[in-house]
């Protein structure tokens, strides 16, 4: 066994984790709060992706450019709560549904529209394009373990504020029982509107963080939006201690998925037939997984109190 690509693997997963946590964060709480099912939350990932990727080209600094996008993304996300998404909190999840798909293909037109066809890369620079080694023999691009440690900060940040601060107190107890909060005199118009751009805010990051990699491209959140699902499903709608959780096990089973189980499978298959399966197998993976656990735990793993 190849500890080195195993070692590598686990970090591959762990950095896929952290993304879908970032994405997922937002979309549980969303979820959770205002019981509004968001499909439109991929596309903020793609636009944030944009917005960097624009940005960088502007100021010529990659840190620059994610450091103003990320407020931009967040301002985006209000505007669109405001003006489209609040119409939309007292229709049922069907409506929201439908609404949401057509917000994606809105997105997906004008950002072929505002920047064309072709997807856009973004240059890093020379301190994280590059490779650190991580232990004697195994060594792990920069900007990849850079993911890793962001992503660990800004889920601890996350977690202080919705455990530690007032702001986190309304949100935990929206997502518990918004009316209540509502009788008590909060004004949860507002609350709902901050709760979209931080969540908005975070989509972004995720795609700011990924496009250095793949590039920004159209429908670049269409994809990743319906694991986003799978996690907060996973880990309970409404808890951010459940998304990570659960983002970190569907990343770890994804990655190591597509890389071992095929050596696995010829344990017991022949070469031909495990080479077969072990695409289909890895990618089945982490929906058979949320289907095991909404049949023994149907409110996920880490529900928030009162559900």
């Amino acid at each position: 066994m190849d500890w080195v690509l195993i070692i590598t693997q686990l970090l591959n997963g762990l950095q896929l984790g952290l993304l879908l946590f970032l994405l997922a964060s937002g979309l549980t709480l969303v979820f959770g709060i205002m019981d509004f099912v968001n499909l439109a939350h991929g596309a903020l990932y793609m636009i944030g992706a944009y917005f960097c990727a624009t940005l960088t080209e502007f100021t010529g600094s990659f840190l620059w450019g994610l450091l103003i996008a990320v407020p931009v993304t967040a301002a985006a996300g209000a505007l669109l709560e405001i003006s489209i998404i609040q119409r939309l909190y007292s229709k049922d999840h069907l409506d929201h549904v439908l609404a949401t798909f057509g917000l994606i293909l809105c997105f997906d037109t004008a950002v072929h529209f505002l920047w064309g066809p072709e997807g856009k890369a973004i240059p890093l620079p020379t301190f994280l394009d590059g490779r650190v080694t991580i232990l004697p023999g195994i060594e792990f691009p920069t900007f990849r373990l850079s993911i890793i440690l962001t992503g660990l900060l800004l889920a601890f940040v996350l977690y202080f504020i919705i455990t530690h601060t007032k702001m986190g107190m309304l949100i935990r107890a929206g997502a518990s029982n918004r009316q209540m909060v509502s009788a008590h005199g909060i004004d949860i118009k507002s609350l709902f509107t901050v709760v979209f751009a931080v969540g908005a805010a975070m989509a972004g990051f995720a795609g700011m963080m990924i496009s250095p990699i793949t590039e920004a491209s159209i429908g670049m959140g269409n994809e990743i939006i319906i694991v986003a699902f799978v996690v907060i499903i996973i880990g309970g709608i409404g808890s951010i201690k459940g998304a990570f959780l659960a983002a970190i096990l569907v990343g770890l089973i994804d990655t190591m998925g597509r890389s071992f189980l095929d050596t696995l499978l010829k344990l017991i298959l022949s070469a031909e037939n495990a080479e077969t399966a072990a695409p289909a197998l890895s990618a089945m993976a982490i929906y058979i997984l949320m289907a095991a656990i909404l049949a023994v735990r149907p409110q996920g793993l880490f529900p928030p109190k009162g559900r």
